[in-house]
């Protein structure tokens, strides 16, 4: 073989190899559900005591950025996150309504909020965190403790 087809085959290799490792690097992560999980639960311990509810609903918020960084969703900030994951959402309006408590939270860290707001805002962070993938859906709860029995 001539040296001239042995660089070219060298080159294409190397190009191949690179536009592959680039590829493989874009991609989002699959999400280990057990982190997520234990975090979900450390969050739901909070809710026992009135008094640490706003630190729930923040913790709620930095789960689901978190979740949103390593399934790289675009944006330098958690709103940009939401918006690239819009159509990732079952319900949007619901993810909105936490992440806004949660900014008045910031402004207000001394508010006090309500029952109602506290749970409306969980289970929209729990809905999205399981439309991104960070937590099991129930039916995958389901079959996960069926296999475990």
């Amino acid at each position: 073989m001539s040296p001239e087809k042995q660089i070219a085959i060298v080159a294409a290799t190397i190009l191949l190899l690179t536009t592959l490792a680039i590829l493989i690097r874009a991609l989002p992560k699959r999400l280990k559900h057990d982190r997520f999980i234990n975090k979900w639960r450390l969050l739901q311990n909070l809710c026992r005591d009135k008094a640490t509810w706003n630190e729930a609903v923040l913790l709620g918020d930095k789960l689901l950025d978190e979740a949103l960084k390593k399934r790289k969703f675009k944006g330098k900030t958690m709103g940009e996150r939401l918006v690239s994951a819009g159509a990732k959402f079952i319900n949007n309006d619901a993810v909105w309504y936490s992440h806004n408590l949660v900014k008045k939270l910031n402004i207000n860290p001394n508010a006090k909020l309500n029952e109602n707001e506290v749970k409306q805002a969980l289970i929209g962070f729990r809905q999205a965190l399981r439309d991104v993938g960070a937590l099991p859906s129930p039916k995958e709860e389901k079959s996960d403790k069926e296999g475990l029995a």
